[in-house]
């Protein structure tokens, strides 16, 4: 018999406007993490752990640097069949839109999966989570409960239920509601989970709890294309509330870790969680590794430093300054009695040679990196950044105000500096 197909499609989202100015030059799934990797690295490392390697990508907006990327980290033995392919809106003879919503993105690519059997199974994830899923697990479980739709599922308090989708299912699994993004108290409640259901549970505790999309589906094949047949554009909008009581939906409950990276608090957050001695994300499992581009770069250097919870990529070079909960990129300079604290600089793209750094003096302008006797807190220091000597950034009491023109922007309470921004000897920023 045929081997069932199993097509993994990763959405990689629209303009990536919560995430703005990380997502001004590129796409969001192409934002750095942690240090050395790009958001896309963990749904495509999610889909290669779990033993299925037939990936497409789908975005539209910036993608430059992450077809570069894409192109530098996955590699495949041609013998395997892998591929990692990203799929940008085109112009066709029988449409010349952008993509509407996640649900139009990938009708708009049905005829670049091939031709798919019934038997086969579309896998739908989100470009902008971080989180360690066996997504074989999900598929057994699709496949056994006879479903024709899952839904992967996150337990969720309510108060930190709001801005998702949230799904009724009864002790079997089934799904027999859904709502996208409620915002009345009492349809909400109306969708809290029931003794069964916290029994599946690993710790529930006291709280009551909702079930949200993670944005994760497993499709029939035939339900993918027939649920495509019209010009709903969105699966949780649309599609979803569309199909039930028409098909059969399961949820799977995924009660790990689990971190929607979808604005620049989100973000920020999570990077420095990872600082923690125990964070809450494992990088260092060999069993579920996150893959990306293989640099070839030294060591890094911390000289005469203090530091308190970092993490420190390759390639950087550190010197006499304080470091606390700080996450540094590669090729990170930071430079003498500097003290940065809850910080993500991304890094830089390139090492300046010598005759940069003279050019960088005949022009009156920073080396890359971050200068001596700064002083830094909440911020985000984008990539080729440039810092002179004594500059103050601190967000603590400064309201937001960013926008396309501004180079050193606040949101979400965080400081942004814009990739490439120059900011000169004895600037100050702060209440």
């Amino acid at each position: 018999m045929r081997k069932r197909k199993i097509i993994c499609i990763i959405m990689g989202g629209g303009r990536g406007s919560r995430l703005f100015p990380l997502t001004k030059e590129r796409c969001k799934p192409a934002v750095p993490l942690a240090g050395k990797y790009r958001l896309v690295d963990i749904p495509i490392s999610n889909c290669l752990n779990s033993g299925y390697n037939r990936i497409y990508l789908l975005t539209q907006f910036n993608t430059a640097s992450l077809h570069r990327h894409i192109q530098e980290s996955y590699k495949f033995d041609p013998f395997a069949g892998g591929r990692v392919d990203i799929l940008s809106a085109e112009q066709t003879d029988s449409d010349n839109h952008w993509y509407q919503g996640t649900a139009d993105a990938v009708r708009q690519n049905l005829h670049h999966f091939g031709g798919a059997d019934d038997e086969d199974l579309y896998v739908i994830l989100s470009g902008d989570q971080l989180y360690h899923m066996d997504l074989q697990d999900v598929v057994h479980e699709h496949i056994q409960s006879g479903a024709e739709l899952t839904i992967a599922a996150k337990p969720l308090a309510i108060d930190e239920a709001k801005g998702f989708g949230l799904m009724r299912v009864d002790d079997d699994l089934v799904i027999t509601g859904f709502v996208e993004k409620p915002n009345d108290p009492g349809t909400i409640k109306d969708l809290s989970v029931g003794k069964s259901v916290l029994g599946k549970m690993k710790d529930p505790g006291d709280r009551g709890y909702f079930l949200a999309s993670m944005g994760i589906y497993i499709f029939n094949s035939r339900t993918l294309h027939e649920a495509l047949n019209s010009e709903q554009a969105d699966f949780g909008k649309d599609i979803i509330p569309g199909l039930l009581g028409k098909v059969k939906m399961h949820s799977y409950i995924f009660d790990g870790y689990w971190e929607d990276i979808g604005t620049v608090k989100a973000y920020f957050d999570c990077n420095l969680r990872l600082t923690d001695p125990a964070p809450p994300f494992n990088f260092f499992d060999d069993e579920a590794r996150i893959f990306t581009h293989a640099r070839y770069l030294g060591a890094s250097k911390l000289n005469d430093c203090d530091v308190h919870h970092a993490i420190v990529a390759d390639g950087c070079i550190v010197t006499s300054a304080t470091l606390t909960r700080c996450s540094l990129g590669i090729r990170s300079i930071v430079r003498e009695q500097s003290t940065l604290e809850s910080v993500v600089m991304i890094g830089a793209d390139y090492f300046e040679t010598p005759v940069d750094i003279e050019d960088n003096r005949r022009l009156g302008r920073p080396d890359i990196g971050v200068g001596k006797n700064c002083r830094i807190h909440h911020a985000i220091l984008d990539k080729n950044v440039r810092i002179g000597h004594n500059v103050v950034l601190d967000a603590a009491g400064l309201p937001d105000n960013y926008g396309p023109d501004v180079d050193i922007a606040i949101r979400d309470g965080v400081i942004v500096v814009n990739k490439g921004t120059i900011i000169p000897d004895n600037y100050v920023l702060k209440a």
